[in-house]
């Protein structure tokens, strides 16, 4: 039986791994629970598998859950970064799954390898803010880090029992979102609630944003090149809006290695959870009869610049892509608390960027500062920003 921490209980894939673990009540058992401030769900999450230490954003949720679960309650309640680390460092759990949305997942991820746990890896902001400074502690500490996002997923299995000397290229896959044939000119007037209305994926609004975007497979191009080791030429980003086919790998000789599946998330977490065995989930295969056809298009990043600015960010390296990460953060939610337009997110982001010097030889305090210093200029930005 593998012990579980899971840091992001209340999101999309907090609730899908908890699926997982209802359904394999012999394969796992949940120590520790971690949320921001859904203390509703997280009360319910607590009361039907019983984890010994649960985990909130701040005093105030956790008085509220204290007050939900009543004194006869025996989880110890936690709350803050101290309490997110100690969560992810618990002596008896084998696996941290790290479902934090942003820039959060950093610290506790990296307080789950000091601790020598193996690391279920879906926030991705963890390895594009600080890929070489987590992969190298992961080494370090003989720490496994398993991807959980359904594209690195794929491309993880498509890599299994080759040789890394082999590879040619990773080929990510995007569905292009919900706006991927709208012309850019009516980009300016995309409401919030559109924004939100994914054609394929059921996830989080940052996350459903970031996919509109595009960002959010810039963002995966940035952990892709930290998680498997490659330079940023090496990784092509296809469009190909059925969202069947999950990424593929090309090798020197040129043969193509695809990883195929529906689109949910469910495969890819029961097999960074249960790796390196393979779990009988009861879920469909792609209706391959009834599938009229599979498409390809290159990314257009005229009309998606979120696109083009990760590449930028991933080719500066060091602090940039952290700055590239705090400034869209902040300029996702203030589109999403309708301060901005949608056009208005990749400005935001461009200006953050451009007012940045690059720390030459970062550690994990210069990335933090960056972070904080890009949050603050984007923050400004927004006050002021014009569409």
């Amino acid at each position: 039986m593998k012990h579980l921490s899971i840091l992001g209980s209340t999101g999309s894939i907090g609730r899908n791994a908890l699926q997982i673990v209802e359904a394999f009540p012999q394969q796992f058992k949940i120590k520790a629970l971690a949320a921001k401030t859904n203390t509703d769900l997280l009360a319910k999450q607590i009361v039907q598998f019983a984890p010994e230490l649960a985990v909130v954003y701040d005093a105030e949720s956790a008085q509220q859950l204290k007050q939900k679960l009543g004194d006869a309650s025996k989880v110890e309640i936690l709350y803050g970064d101290e309490g997110y680390q100690t969560a992810a460092s618990v002596a008896a759990v084998d696996i941290v799954l790290t479902a934090v949305v942003g820039a959060a997942g950093l610290k506790p991820t990296l307080a789950a390898i000091e601790a020598g746990k193996t690391i279920a890896l879906a926030n991705k902001e963890t390895l594009v803010m600080a890929g070489e400074i987590v992969t190298m502690k992961a080494a370090q500490n003989g720490v496994q880090i398993l991807p959980v996002d359904s594209e690195h997923s794929a491309i993880f299995q498509c890599l299994q029992g080759q040789r890394k000397a082999d590879l040619a290229q990773i080929l990510l896959t995007a569905s292009g979102g919900p706006f991927l044939n709208l012309p850019v000119d009516e980009f300016h007037r995309i409401s919030t609630a559109r924004a939100l209305n994914h054609p394929n994926w059921d996830m989080g609004p940052k996350i459903t944003i970031d996919s509109a975007t595009l960002m959010n497979k810039g963002l995966e191009v940035l952990e892709a090149k930290s998680l498997f080791d490659v330079s940023e030429d090496m990784i092509e980003v296809v469009i190909h809006p059925q969202s069947i086919i999950h990424s593929m790998v090309a090798y020197q000789d040129r043969t193509v290695i695809a990883q195929l599946g529906i689109p949910d998330m469910k495969a890819a977490i029961a097999y960074a959870l249960s790796y390196p065995k393979r779990l009988p989930l009861k879920q469909p295969l792609p209706d391959f009869s009834g599938q009229q056809d599979l498409t390809f298009q290159k990314p257009d990043l005229a009309k998606f610049p979120c696109l083009a600015l990760a590449f930028q960010a991933c080719k500066a390296g060091k602090t940039m892509p952290a700055v590239l990460n705090a400034a869209n953060e902040v300029a996702v939610n203030a589109f999403l608390n309708h301060k901005i337009s949608f056009s208005a997110i990749a400005g935001v982001v461009e200006v953050t960027m451009e007012a940045h010097s690059v720390h030459a030889n970062p550690g994990l305090s210069d990335i933090l500062a960056a972070d904080e210093e890009a949050r603050q200029k984007a923050t400004d930005l927004v006050k002021n920003f014009k569409t």
